[in-house]
């Protein structure tokens, strides 16, 4: 009895030294989704109230939290002179893609000219017009005046601008909904050599273990003597 005991407890002993150590969750569970048309608004807080300005067509947010109404969402990201933008857009309005795409964020500057008042007498000491790049996020239209959303490396905010930005659309989701995939299209997740290796090598180990032990055991059994009364 005392010998079966240390048989299965010496199994068990190597049966949890054998079993893998459970995989850590995924540290990136957010996903990117894209702006299929002009008016994906980009909101500050999740009301109608607080648009920011429309993405640019085409282009991706990544989604941080899915909500019913609104998406957590983030757009750009945080490498100089861009920085990342934190908001919220209608789930309804986002088209969810299962890659990664090559070029998320429209990464875009505008350099705008502003026409300075009359300096009176100070004649060409004088400036008469000033030039600012900003980053561009996106646009929208107030009272028939457009305005770009911008950041200046230091605070966000509009400018006025008389026409529209020119970029050149993505076309990658639109491959990847044909089903034709593409260069962008990350694979499905599969199962590492090792990863698929181990329950096998943990299976033969204990296979293994166990008619060793078995052995031991059973060689340890003497038979009983027998003595002989002459």
């Amino acid at each position: 009895m005392a010998r079966m005991k240390v048989f299965f407890l010496s199994l068990c002993l190597i049966m949890a030294l054998a079993l893998p150590a459970p995989l850590s969750a995924r540290a990136d569970e957010a996903g990117y989704a894209v702006a299929p048309t002009e008016d994906v608004w980009f909101y500050a807080a999740e009301n109608e109230d607080s648009r920011l300005f429309l993405l640019p067509a085409t282009y991706y947010v990544r989604v941080l939290e899915k909500g019913e109404v609104y998406s957590t969402v983030e757009y750009l990201t945080d490498d100089a002179p861009y920085k990342k933008l934190l908001g919220y857009c209608r789930t309804e309005q986002l088209l969810p893609v299962a890659f990664v795409p090559a070029r998320p964020y429209l990464r875009k500057q505008v350099t705008l000219s502003y026409t300075l008042p009359d300096a009176g007498g100070l004649g060409d000491t004088a400036f008469s017009s000033v030039e600012r790049t900003f980053v561009y996020y996106g646009e929208r239209t107030e009272g028939g005046q457009l305005y770009f959303y911008v950041y200046d490396g230091e605070t966000f905010g509009y400018v006025p601008a008389s026409e529209p930005v020119d970029f050149e659309r993505n076309e990658d989701y639109l491959a990847a909904l044909a089903g034709e995939g593409g260069e962008t299209a990350a694979p499905a997740p599969e199962e590492s050599p090792s990863e698929s290796v181990v329950p096998i090598v943990v299976i033969c180990l204990i296979c293994a273990a166990t008619v060793v032990i078995a052995v031991l055991v059973l060689r340890g059994k003497r038979p009983a003597s027998h003595s002989s009364d002459f």
